[in-house]
């Protein structure tokens, strides 16, 4: 596919002219480049017209003003002559409508940073009832320069307010800092903090404004020093992310950073973050990092301001993302403080530890549990990624490492096994194929149509089923992908019942990225021009149904604790729908069939009279309610009031309590894959171990839906064994 685009191409890049928008032979090069790309490969198979240029132009004031909080309206009004060009600049490069809207965005950029020093000449009065609506989805452009201007001493009102807020949380845990290693000495920076004087909550709010001004002066600064590849890059991924949310241009600087993972071998946090907005939010927690083991971050937070262990703060409002990994990455063993804002309105004050990831964590781990209230053993094997070597160096692949999982299991005479694949984003698509094939005969597992229309299948071609027994498997909706194909296979032959959140994620897509740093490009151009990464094919069960966009719905559905976050497939604009194409003909398993219906009522039963269960989904709805709660109040009593009141009822809805009928064995070796110890550091590896090992088994214990997994795999035991199932 690459080659004969670049071939395409070369007829055009010896006649390109080089004048306009700083480079207008790059910006039509690059524009040509991705229109030609899209056409031809994109799996939606359409045209960039009229049509897509209308959409595109609603798209860069997102991506230019996500908030509205610069332009007015009658400016977007002015650029609307634009709204049918835009694809028509962009095979030419001579980028009008780019010119144009830059320039009115300087301007009134400009008149912002003059609210602002106006704004806080005069003191916030914190005792009047007014509210900011922080969706701006809710909100309009503003009509008029007197309105802006009241907006914007609303939105600092409302910054200063979470600033104090920092600076008083600041205060209290730098007075409550201890020593968290007994022995170990503070050293004389931390002695000297510890001396500082203790300021007043006058003078504290008295820094609160000062930080809140300092930060947007620099936010404005930020906004005006945008470079001219800046605005082409928003430009042109207004037109591309019409074709779907995965289909984007990376320019040069950020094509190592269009897959923002502070993991493998950089030292951070251990955490995925994307912009949102003028904000940088945590769509994951990578597992085996800082972050995971520390257990206080969580998706969906926030991220609006970082500390060093020196004292030096950023504040991360109006940062791009990859500037703000910069910030939060860091050498192993230092500390860096987040201050992130939840879903529930809460701000929280985390410090972290930063580490490398321990791969252990991301490897198949496997473990027996045994109810001795229900008298069964159950396998749990827990995949957290689909990972396989393809440089062939060591080999190692996640189907492997369940097949060795179950091997096991076997020995231990369990009575039924739970594939775990929550918050699994997916991986290999070869190990989806093999995965499944280690609980079916043989048969189709996946069918995938490209943008020609073709239809591959892959099939498990291998007809020894390594486990014959009880299977569930669970998922949430962050399973994503490959965990998707596998779920939906196990489902679609009933070797499985599905159990879990109300839908897998949806991410039924495969992207190609397509490197236009290569030659003949550079070689005749002499520039790089970074990557287009493209939709190219979509998955699709045996059945022909699309796991794209609807995910794959369980056969028996549980609370899930991850359904106050909007980051499904169907949550992002412009997601390729949901479709079928002819199933393919396939047996399903001639095994023991369970009767769904009466699980599933025995299952609503158990849950709905266990008061830890009931506790869950309160605070399961608690989330759900704040998230879409947007009108915040800017009266200082009632901030604190109100974030008093969600953080006791956050704490409130917590499942501590552990399931003493549960005993867990057998998942030592499954910990220390993945790490090698040195005779030096057996002492404190040792120690650290030890650390892990309880840690574990809490979280079994504590998890309410594995819980009831294991009572449902309790009923299919009975089920095998001929017993009749009843209603309470």
């Amino acid at each position: 596919m690459v080659r004969k685009f670049f071939i395409m191409l070369l007829s055009f890049l010896l006649v390109s002219p080089s004048f306009g928008f700083t480079d207008q032979r790059q910006s039509q090069i690059i524009g040509n480049i991705i229109k030609n790309a899209l056409e031809q490969y994109h799996y939606r198979n359409i045209k960039i017209d009229d049509v897509v240029s209308k959409k595109a132009f609603v798209e860069f004031f997102k991506k230019l003003d996500y908030g509205k909080q610069i332009f007015l309206k009658s400016d977007i009004e002015k650029l609307k002559k634009f709204e049918k060009y835009l694809d028509d600049e962009m095979v030419t490069g001579k980028i009008e409508f780019l010119k144009e809207a830059k320039e009115i965005y300087l301007k009134r950029v400009k008149e912002a940073d003059t609210y602002r020093k106006e704004i806080f000449q005069k003191p916030f009065d914190f005792k009047i009832d007014e509210y900011l609506e922080v969706d701006f989805d809710k909100r309009d452009y503003e009509a008029d320069e007197k309105s802006l201007k009241e907006f914007w001493r609303k939105y600092l009102k409302h910054d200063v307010l979470g600033m104090f807020l920092i600076s008083v949380e600041e205060q209290e845990g730098n007075a409550n800092e201890k020593s968290l290693v007994p022995g170990i000495k503070k050293s004389k920076k931390k002695a000297k903090k510890k001396t500082e004087k203790k300021l007043s909550l006058a003078e504290l709010q008295e820094k609160a404004v000062k930080s809140s001004n300092e930060k947007f002066e620099k936010f404005f600064k930020r906004l005006l020093e945008k470079t001219d590849d800046d605005y082409l890059e928003d430009y042109l991924n207004s037109i591309t992310e019409i074709f779907d949310p995965h289909t984007n241009y990376f320019p040069p600087e950020k094509k190592e950073d269009f897959d923002i993972d502070i993991s493998g071998s950089l030292e951070g946090i251990g955490a995925v973050l994307q912009e949102d907005g003028n904000y940088i939010k945590v769509v994951e927690v990578v597992i085996g990092g800082a972050a995971w083991k520390q257990k206080e971050l969580q998706e969906e937070d926030i991220i609006l301001n970082v500390t060093q262990e020196n004292g030096e703060k950023k504040d991360l409002v109006g940062v791009k993302v990859n500037e703000a990994v910069r910030y939060i990455r860091g050498p192993k063993g230092s500390k860096v403080r987040l201050y992130v804002k939840r879903v529930d309105g809460t701000r929280k004050l985390i410090s972290i530890t930063r580490d490398v990831v321990n791969i252990s964590a991301t490897l198949v781990r496997g473990t027996v549990i045994e109810n001795k209230k229900l008298g069964i053993k159950v396998g749990l094997v827990v995949v957290p990624k689909f990972y396989r070597d393809f440089t062939g160096k060591d080999g190692k692949n996640c189907t492997e490492d369940v097949r060795e999982e179950l091997n096991r299991l076997k020995k231990e005479n369990v009575d039924g096994v739970i594939l775990d694949l929550r918050t699994n984003g997916g991986g290999a698509l070869e190990d989806a194929r093999k995965m499944s094939g280690l609980f079916i005969k043989e048969g189709p597992i996946v069918q995938i149509r490209d943008h020609t229309g073709k239809i591959e299948s892959l099939e498990d071609d291998e007809p020894y089923i390594m486990y014959k027994g009880p299977v569930i498997v669970l998922i949430n909706r962050f399973s994503a992908s490959a965990s998707e194909i596998v779920a939906a296979a196990l489902q679609d032959y009933k070797r499985a019942i599905i159990v879990g959140g109300e839908y897998s994620h949806g991410k039924g897509t495969v992207q190609a990225v397509l490197n236009l740093d290569q030659a003949p490009l550079t070689t005749f151009y002499g520039k790089k021009l970074g990557a287009l990464k493209v939709t190219i094919q979509k998955f699709y069960r045996v059945t022909g149904v699309s796991t794209q966009f609807k995910g794959v719905s369980p056969d028996i559905i549980l609370a899930d604790p991850l359904s106050y976050t909007k980051n499904r497939e169907q949550d992002l604009e412009n997601a390729l729908p949901w479709d079928r194409i002819p199933g393919k003909n396939f047996k399903v398993w001639d095994g023991k069939t369970y009767p769904i219906e009466v699980l599933k009522k025995r299952s609503e039963e158990r849950t709905k009279s266990n008061p830890l269960y009931v506790k869950f989904i309160e605070g399961i709805k608690y989330l759900e309610k704040k998230r879409d709660e947007t009108k915040f109040t800017l009266n200082m009593d009632k901030v604190k009031k109100e974030e008093e009141i969600n953080k006791k009822l956050t704490e409130s809805f917590k499942v501590e309590k552990e399931n003493e009928d549960l005993m867990v064995s057998n998942f030592e070796d499954s910990l220390n894959k993945g790490i090698t110890i040195a005779p030096s550091d057996k002492a404190n590896f040792e120690r650290e171990f030890k650390d892990r090992k309880n840690d574990f088994i809490k979280s079994i214990r504590t998890d309410l839906n594995l819980i009831e997994a294991i009572n449902i795999i309790k009923d299919m035991v009975m089920v095998e064994k001929g017993e009749k199932l009843t209603m309470r």
